[in-house]
């Protein structure tokens, strides 16, 4: 896998696919429908996927592509794939609150080692470089310049004093009762993969996920949070979160900055 080329192609396709998102976004009204498991999709959905796939499949032919759009890419498997969520947080999506992201990465052996998340409506963009690090670009954004980044690190946790996220659809009691096992500054919530992005940045240490998630949803901000120098494992086990299982469908899981003394179930 050529990685530079990668980071170039993934940039590009999310800010690209972000401005049509965002075109949808801004219109005055826009049609939800319901797929087969009742989870809500748009036309900014459905572009987005088009948009992404296309890119992805004539730059690198060869290497699977799983998205979530399309059922069909769900019953294949490979070693090395490449694995799409273009347009994470629906729901936020629907309700007009901006925080959805446009998600792409690369899974190798398990593993996602590269990948970019992009918040089109906050102005977020982060990714991998060739080398595995990770960077946040500051907007403006231009599709064929790539602007002033600045490279991302995790904190270093007081565990007397944690900041934790936790997801703006989905916070619940289980939710709560794992968070109240640690000794808690500040807590906030947050919609789709910006939570990955947030502990990355610093700017949380935690990020416990007890909900059902697909490994498209969490791909792009787990690789993002490794290139920053945090984890992602197993919410029971504290495994690390692996990917490319049959269905793709996710354990519960915790992301974090290495140096949080982490709480069993």
């Amino acid at each position: 896998m050529d990685f530079e080329k990668l980071t170039r192609v993934m940039r590009k396709l999310a800010l690209q696919a972000g401005d049509k998102i965002m075109e949808i976004y801004n219109a005055d009204d826009f049609e939800v429908k319901t797929k087969s498991d009742d989870s809500p999709v748009t036309a900014a959905d459905e572009a987005a996927d088009a948009l992404i796939s296309a890119g992805l499949r004539a730059e690198f032919p060869d290497v699977l592509l799983v998205t979530e759009e399309q059922a069909e890419s769900h019953k294949e498997s490979a070693a090395t794939f490449l694995i799409v969520d273009p347009l994470d947080g629906t729901k936020e999506f629907i309700n007009r609150r901006g925080d959805f992201t446009v998600n792409i990465a690369l899974v190798e052996n398990g593993t996602p080692t590269r990948g970019v998340v992009y918040a089109p409506a906050k102005d977020r963009m982060f990714y991998t470089l060739a080398d595995g690090t990770t960077v946040e670009e500051a907007a403006p954004f231009d599709v064929d310049t790539v602007g002033e980044v600045t490279p991302i690190r995790v904190s270093s946790p007081d565990n007397d004093a944690l900041v934790v996220v936790a997801s703006k659809s989905h916070r619940d009691q289980a939710t709560e009762d794992y968070i109240n096992k640690y000794s808690v500054k500040d807590s906030t919530s947050a919609g789709s993969s910006l939570k990955f992005c947030l502990v990355a940045t610093g700017e949380a240490d935690l990020y416990p996920r007890v909900g059902r998630t697909m490994e498209w949803d969490t791909a792009a901000g787990h690789a993002v949070l490794a290139g920053a120098g945090g984890a992602v494992v197993d919410f029971d086990t504290h495994a690390p979160l692996a990917y490319g299982k049959d269905g793709y469908a996710n354990s519960f899981f915790i992301a974090y900055a290495p140096g949080v003394d982490l709480k069993k179930a």
